[in-house]
């Protein structure tokens, strides 16, 4: 009876699971992602946040069901979605036809495959299944992700950069001017850091020596969390993983003051919506690579079910629980980043990744490299390796020469530069005269009328 049914492989059996998991949980989270970005802005800037939004639709016999729901304001992504849906769906006059619709797929589509290499639950055994008539599982050992690919970090990468042709097909098609800026804005940002990331990561596979992302958690796991041997790679990945997923202070892509809403200017309705879902979806896998590389993915010191060798249903659990909530931690950071940093000039993003990481990324692949070479491979070494370039790097940028940014230009005749001969009047002159009917006097005298 066996011969006749179909094998399937244990691997595949465990990343089907895997996708469908973790793709309705990315998409279940991004609701709430968008529920605690509101709260954190409003935490950081002394407001409330969304304290009214329940799920009563305002219909008088669901609100004594959820009336409690509506204080926690925990319905205004459900009705932020709804909205969406609802709202009317256009394409300006000019807008390529086929690409002003793709262009939101394309950003949305390698966010959300991008997650087909994280390892969250480690290597878990499975035993010979029978699924009806027809399928059978052939037990054996399976990673707890939809793929086990070796060459992880080069997939991760590969697929991460093809965000940006979302958003640059989405500047384009608009056939708007601002649009097309922001999207001229996004591509050239991306490609820029896209060079210090990769060389970080480079510095972060000569430590563990391999591209595997299990490989890489064993090693952590065996020698410390990269975060204490590598401070400085986990601190500029950490900046490239901001810019390349258009989050502040780099979004000059979506600039309000300067290019309306930039690239989905002309957006609305799901198109929208899709775009907020990638660039939600880029955070969480943001998050969740930056875990990978430095946090030890799904190890916690002195937990016995965290370590590699557990294999166990239960294990893969908690593995899969502490991953998430490790990532949901960084995103955190990342969203108290952006309510508490303005937003950088252009040109000083551009001058930031040129002036600043790149050249502190490569040196900070060669001293890896001669580290490694002499043998100095300990944790502390590279540590102190780590806080040395940093230091010199500080130090060479204040003794380079800067050049004076923005100076203020004297303008003929206005209080700064008054003309020659002219005398700077500053307060009132003569009698101001209210609605109230109180006057103030030009010597700060307040009289009735």
């Amino acid at each position: 009876m066996l011969d006749k049914l179909l094998p399937i492989p244990a691997q595949v059996f465990v990343g089907a699971i895997v996708v469908v998991a973790v793709v309705h949980i990315l998409l279940g989270c991004v609701t709430l992602l968008i529920y605690m970005e509101r709260k954190v802005s409003a935490y950081a800037q002394d407001r409330i946040g969304p304290n009214r939004t329940g799920f009563d639709f305002g219909l008088p016999f669901l609100k004594a069901l959820f009336r409690n729901f509506g204080f926690w304001g925990l319905g205004q992504s459900l009705a932020d979605g709804l909205k969406l849906i609802l709202k009317e769906d256009y394409r300006p006059r000019g807008a390529d036809k086929y690409l002003f619709t793709l262009a939101p797929m394309a950003a949305v589509i390698p966010a959300l495959i991008v997650w087909a290499v994280i390892p969250w639950g480690g290597y878990v055994n499975v035993g010979d299944i029978t699924i009806g008539n027809t399928l059978v599982v052939q037990g054996g050992r399976a990673l707890v992700a939809a793929a086990d690919l070796n060459v992880g970090f080069i997939y991760l990468l590969a697929v991460a950069s093809l965000g940006v042709y979302g958003v640059t097909l989405g500047g384009w098609a608009s056939n708007n001017k601002f649009s097309f800026l922001g999207g001229l804005r996004c591509s050239a940002s991306m490609i820029s850091y896209e060079v210090p990331m990769g060389l970080c990561l480079l510095s972060i596979v000569l430590v563990s020596g391999s591209v595997s992302p299990q490989t890489l958690i064993e090693q952590q796991v065996a020698n410390g969390w990269h975060v204490l041997a590598m401070p400085l790679a986990a601190l500029l990945f950490f900046t490239c993983s901001l810019a390349e997923s258009n989050r502040a202070p780099f979004d000059n892509a979506e600039c309000e003051q300067e290019l309306v809403g930039g690239f989905h200017t002309e957006f609305s309705s799901m198109r929208f919506a899709l775009f907020m879902l990638g660039e939600y979806v880029h955070v969480a896998a943001g998050s969740a690579f930056i875990v990978l590389l430095f946090f030890g993915g799904y190890h916690l010191p002195f937990v016995a079910l965290t370590e590699p060798s557990a294999v166990g249903p239960l294990a893969a659990f908690v593995k899969f629980n502490v991953f998430f909530v490790k990532a949901a931690l960084v995103v955190l950071l990342i969203m108290m980043v952006r309510w508490t940093i303005p937003r950088l000039r252009y040109d000083q993003v551009m001058k930031l990744c040129w002036n600043a990481l790149i050249p502190l990324s490569i040196a900070l692949v060669v001293a890896t490299s001669i580290m490694l070479f002499i043998g100095w491979d300990m944790w502390w070494a590279l540590t102190a390796m780590n806080v040395a370039l940093g230091g010199a790097a500080m130090f060479i940028f204040h003794a380079m020469p800067h050049p004076p940014v923005n100076r203020r230009i004297p303008l003929a005749g206005s209080r700064f530069s008054p003309l020659p001969g002219e005398v700077v009047r500053t307060g009132a002159v003569g009698v101001a005269r209210t609605e109230s009917g109180v006057a103030m006097g030009a010597s700060g005298t307040v009289s009735l009328h």
